[in-house]
């Protein structure tokens, strides 16, 4: 960029012109310039004190320094200070101590499988929770229910008793947790039309791809009787005396812009989620209600791709969350809208990785963190849990 040379400004001011004045009068200006000067500097002197006193900052005095100090440093509850980066940490924490370790469906067939799974519990650990899953991901369950919609559609795969459960954990010294996967659930729409998502127009079933490709349908949370079967469920599992019951997938199928014409706008609109936490604390009442303890897990992966629908916190009753990162799924990368996120390192760096993306999603809840994934060795285990603590967590699943 060039500059114009605009040459130099010559400014001109105009003489004052004192000439004229007598000698009394010349006398009389001297005098009164005089005073005011001496008038100015006495009002600046009792100004200036007070200004320069109110305007010092913190450690310019010994007394102004402590009555500052005493008004501005963050203390804990404790009346301790807080260093910066404590204050303006956002990292969840859990409010108490929540260490579990997760069973496969296969580990409570009976009685003795139970037994002989507990043997994988990492010792040294202080594992307190076994979490076993009751209801997994697709619909199927693994325990003798006697709820009419799962005992008259074949989902039951696994007829160990509920009570059988309890004890066998129970009597190796740990608490029993129960895992209840809800709307990602696409067995029982098969059988039950009004449980999963129907078109506007004429009320017929919606998969979410073609039947040839695998399409299949989707347990939707705006069917009453969808909610009504999974609060059931938490129900009967909450009543068996576990300890607590942690629900999960309470999520959308990805819908495309054609899904959209179908199905209406209440499926993408901005208060979809209203559908999932009014389901959420329904089960929520149910499960405290028989004396249990209700905890929300969310996948990682989801909350990357933007599914965290379901947590808002200002609606949902339950406080706790469960990150699952499923390094088995995260190992593939995660594909999002135009983003494409790898996790090719260790599986304690991957989780690392996973932490600093998703973490601020659950920042208002009180957080575990869990690793899942059937080609995790039981030492990558014990390194992942070892990145977890580190980053500041304190609660972790296992397996």
């Amino acid at each position: 960029m060039k500059f114009k040379n605009k040459g130099r400004k010559i400014y001109k001011t105009k003489e004052k012109n004192y000439y004229g004045k007598s000698p009394v009068g010349k006398a009389f200006s001297v005098g009164l310039t005089v005073l005011l000067i001496g008038g100015i500097v006495f009002i600046g002197y009792s100004v200036a004190e007070p200004l320069i006193n109110y305007t010092k900052k913190k450690g310019d005095g010994a007394a102004s320094s402590s009555l500052i100090a005493s008004d501005t440093v963050p203390t804990d509850e404790n009346g301790e200070p807080v260093t910066e980066g404590a204050a303006n940490s956002q990292t969840p924490v859990s409010v108490e101590s929540y260490r579990a370790f997760a069973l496969d469906p296969l580990d409570i067939a009976d009685s003795q499988s139970i037994k002989t799974a507990l043997k994988r519990v990492p010792a040294g650990e202080q594992i307190e929770y076994i979490e076993v899953p009751l209801k997994v991901s697709g619909g199927n369950i693994y325990y003798a229910s006697n709820n009419y919609y799962a005992t008259s559609s074949g989902l039951i795969k696994s007829y160990t008793k509920l009570s059988d459960i309890v004890s066998a954990i129970s009597a190796e010294g740990y608490k029993p947790v129960a895992l209840v996967s809800t709307f990602d659930d696409n067995v029982l729409p098969n059988y039950f039309r009004d449980m999963s998502y129907l078109t506007v127009d004429d009320g017929s079933q919606w998969i979410d791809n073609d039947i040839n490709a695998g399409g299949k349908p989707w347990m939707s949370p705006f069917s009453e009787t969808a909610v009504e079967y999974n609060t059931d469920i938490v129900e009967e599992v909450s009543q068996a005396g576990f300890d607590r019951v942690v629900c999960s997938d309470f999520i959308f199928p990805d819908f495309r812009p054609s899904d959209v014409e179908y199905l209406g706008e209440k499926v993408v609109s901005n208060d979809r989620y209203m559908a999932l936490t009014s389901a959420a604390n329904m089960m929520y009442d149910k499960i405290m209600n028989n004396g249990s303890k209700m905890m929300l897990e969310v996948n990682a992966s989801d909350l990357l791709k933007g599914k965290n629908d379901v947590l808002q916190p200002m609606l949902l009753k339950v406080n706790t969350v469960i990150l699952n990162i499923d390094l088995d799924v995260i190992s593939y990368g995660v594909y999002t809208g135009e983003t494409v996120y790898e996790f090719t390192g260790t599986p304690a760096e991957n989780v690392r990785k996973m932490l600093e993306l998703v973490s601020d999603d659950v920042s208002d809840f009180n957080v575990a963190v869990r690793v899942s994934g059937a080609t995790v060795s039981t030492q990558d285990m014990l390194d992942v849990k070892e990145e977890i603590v580190g980053y500041g967590f304190d609660s972790y699943v296992l397996g």
